[in-house]
């Protein structure tokens, strides 16, 4: 069945989505702030800055006004960074209607606030029925029909249901996860450990060291994850283990390549600003950062990521302190 679907950020994903929508039999009004990115897509059919040699569907309209945009959509997807999520969802409150879904696609947690981003999206749209997707998927693979697999999670399962029969076709493939926290954290946490495992590559550390920190990494998902109340069960699937791998090991990741410039001496906006993107890895460090000693959860690899990004310290320091680090068992 055709839907109309607005998504909101013609970011990379963004992009991806809206072509891959489209190609499902879908009509896709795309929003975004930048003239040039829309003039592109309507004209050139191509999102020249983001998602560069895709050819944008003609089913693909976009907007740089949201009210035109979200206009008699049935699903509005949030294809902008975690630190927007409120501001756009303010934004948009008299936009939207109690049936329209609201769809996230960031992957982090509110700063200071400690709330994941279903949280953030509910309390500015409380009237709306939110799902959040999340899993392993670069924009550049997903516009390319590379084949996918993703998770979606809702405090309503009907809702999560129709996101996944919206998504589906042989080349991206979705499942249903009813535990929503275990989602949201598993994607925020992930993006930390991608952070730092750049940051491994960029000191020149080799795979025994990634190996290590991502096995570590996953500690701490879990660790966190369950003392938020998310299920252990949902962290070895796509949201925390799958997403963990293709971050930590794909140059499509930007938090890795980010990683790496920070380890080869770049400070973090420097290392942002050739990205030319933003690195959620180093919003959900800080985040995280604050949260564990609030509910007492110990994640030291975020410990030293945050003090290596806005404390100045040698990434080659912090790793000789995390094996430095008191004597333990491995599972405690």
């Amino acid at each position: 069945m055709c839907c109309n679907v607005a998504i909101l950020g013609a970011g990379s994903f963004g992009t991806a989505l809206a072509v891959m929508l489209s190609k499902n039999g879908h009509k896709i009004n795309i929003w975004d702030r930048n003239e040039k990115t829309v003039e592109d897509i309507n004209v050139k059919r191509e999102n020249i800055k983001y998602l560069h040699n895709v050819i944008i569907p003609s089913g693909v309209n976009a907007y740089n006004n949201k009210k035109e945009a979200i206009n008699e959509c049935d699903y509005v997807i949030l294809a902008v960074p975690s630190h927007v999520i409120r501001s756009i969802c303010k934004d948009i409150k008299e936009l939207v209607n109690k049936d329209q879904i609201i769809i996230s696609i960031a992957k982090g947690i509110e700063e200071h606030t400690g709330k994941r981003l279903s949280q953030v999206i509910q309390e500015e749209l409380p009237e709306s029925p939110v799902v959040i997707l999340s899993g392993p998927s670069h924009a550049e693979e997903v516009a390319q029909d590379i084949p996918t697999t993703v998770v979606v999670s809702s405090l309503n399962m009907e809702y999560a249901d129709k996101v996944q029969n919206l998504f589906m076709n042989n080349k991206f493939r979705v499942y249903t996860n009813d535990d929503l926290i275990g989602v949201e954290i598993g994607g925020a946490v992930k993006n930390i450990i991608a952070l730092a495992a750049g940051i491994s590559d960029g000191i020149g550390c080799g795979d025994n060291t990634k190996a290590a920190l991502m096995t570590r990494g996953m500690s701490e998902i879990v660790r966190i994850g369950v003392k938020l109340g998310g299920k252990p069960e949902t962290f070895s699937g796509l949201t925390g283990m799958g997403d963990l791998i293709v971050t930590c090991t794909s140059m499509h990741s930007r938090n890795r390549r980010a990683g790496i410039l920070i380890g080869k001496g770049m400070s973090l906006n420097e290392a942002a600003d050739q990205i030319g993107m933003v690195v959620e890895g180093a919003k959900a460090c800080r985040a995280f950062y604050e949260l564990k000693d609030k509910i007492h959860v110990d994640m030291p690899i975020t410990d030293t990521l945050y003090k290596v990004l806005f404390e100045g310290k040698d990434p080659k320091y912090g790793v000789y302190e995390l094996m430095t680090r008191d004597k333990k068992q491995e599972s405690y």
